[in-house]
């Protein structure tokens, strides 16, 4: 009997050259305006312009959004705890592709 190894790659395509408005950004995360004001004042989001009527968002910002209307309607975190968590979601991730590259390499 021949044993098989296999590597299992699990990813998610997020297309980064949308650039999404506010209002398409609050309607495809399902999110208020003003909530995901708040998300950008503490660095939830980044977007590129100087206003809320400038601001374009990619693609990995829709990812994070969803994440974090997840983290706040569903588990009652505030915009700071959002913000952390995040934060904590991103390191945890960069870890475990460095484990799986130290292990195959």
């Amino acid at each position: 009997m021949t044993q098989t190894n296999m590597t299992w790659i699990e990813g998610a395509v997020v297309e980064t050259e949308i650039h999404m408005t506010i209002v398409e950004l609050a309607h495809a995360s399902r999110t208020p305006e003003d909530l995901i004001m708040a998300w950008v004042s503490e660095g939830v989001l980044s977007p590129v312009g100087s206003s809320p009527q400038e601001w374009r968002f990619g693609g990995d910002s829709l990812k994070r959004a969803r994440i974090a209307a997840h983290l706040t309607h569903d588990l009652d975190l505030n915009t700071p705890g959002v913000a952390l968590a995040l934060d904590l979601l991103e390191e945890i991730s960069q870890l475990r592709k460095r484990l799986q590259r130290e292990n195959l390499g």
